[in-house]
């Protein structure tokens, strides 16, 4: 058969594709079309039924998008230059340690001052800030099994600005020499430090479980149910707990902390967060008749 490319915003023929069959996959169009355009490399396009329509998953094939006889077209927007989620991920945290570290062990250089006396909240706030983002660059490199291959580039820069961005803002503030220690001392820093690790430990249960569910170079969605591992008991009641265990992890550094400039990152960061869990809250919904409708998407009983 013969399938008609149209540009989704103008509409004008991009190309004709001969002698497809209907077994062919979405993924087989966009490699012929890529071999007549290399521009378009499979990453690069979307295909839809609709100018504005969903865009068509790479596994679906030509049977299953009942095109009509004499009317066989399809839709491509080009979504410009990509680039892998992985790599993007791995700068936009390796960033936050290289910035938070040039206010940490280089005071003289920043403040302008070469000896100053530092309460020990400010090495533990070191230590949690390290440790978390060293936890995702590994967890990126080793635990992550990612739905979708790349993003647009444009992402890495808003995205980089976004963590090194705040990650300087944070540690400006906790590192300097002014900085004032939490109002009630040790307990504060303690039990907050407690909850920071607790909640740091509840992340990655969840980022395993999350890998466990999908094997290895697939694109398998399942619904998420609790296992054997405690923490992963926050799945009975929200949509995502990665997310909901990440704003805790946060709220303790900056009750921890005590600084304004931690709880601005904290609040929009839960802010993105909400976003996120509720679009991946609604597509579970969609997707699987059977899901639990008493889980909300990240905040247990509220949202």
């Amino acid at each position: 058969m013969e399938i008609e490319i149209l540009h989704a915003k103008s509409g004008k023929q991009i190309t004709c594709l001969n002698h497809v069959d209907n077994y062919s996959t979405v993924l087989d169009l966009k490699k012929w079309i890529y071999k007549q355009f290399p521009k378009y490399y499979p990453a690069r396009q979307s295909l839809r039924l609709e100018p504005k329509g969903r865009n068509l998953s790479d596994e679906e094939t030509v049977r299953s998008l009942d095109l009509r006889v004499g009317d066989r077209k399809l839709y491509l927007r080009d979504l410009g230059p990509q680039i892998g989620w992985k790599t993007v991920f791995l700068c936009e945290y390796s960033g936050p340690i290289a910035a938070y570290l040039l206010f940490y062990l280089r005071p003289a250089f920043i403040y302008g001052v070469t000896k100053a006396k530092t309460h020990p909240v400010v090495h533990i706030a070191f230590a949690c800030w390290t440790f978390h983002y060293v936890k995702r660059v590994l967890e990126t490199q080793f635990v992550h099994r990612f739905s979708h291959g790349t993003m647009p580039v444009r992402n890495l820069f808003k995205n980089c600005s976004y963590y090194w961005g705040f990650a300087a803002i944070v540690s400006y503030f906790i590192n300097h020499p002014l900085y004032t220690p939490p109002a009630y001392g040790d307990l504060q820093v303690y039990s907050a430090l407690a909850g920071f690790l607790i909640n740091e430990l509840g992340n990655l249960s969840i980022h395993l479980a999350f890998m466990n569910m999908r094997p290895p170079g697939t694109k398998t969605r399942a619904i998420p149910y609790p296992t054997g591992n405690p923490f992963t008991a926050l799945f009975s009641l929200v949509s995502c707990p990665n997310y909901t265990y990440e704003v805790g992890s946060w709220v303790c550094f900056t009750i921890m902390t005590q600084s304004f400039p931690a709880l601005l990152f904290t609040l929009a960061g839960f802010y993105q967060m909400t976003v996120w869990a509720i679009g991946k809250h609604r597509n579970y919904l969609k997707e699987f008749s059977n899901y639990p409708r008493a889980r909300k998407p990240i905040i247990p009983f509220l949202l």
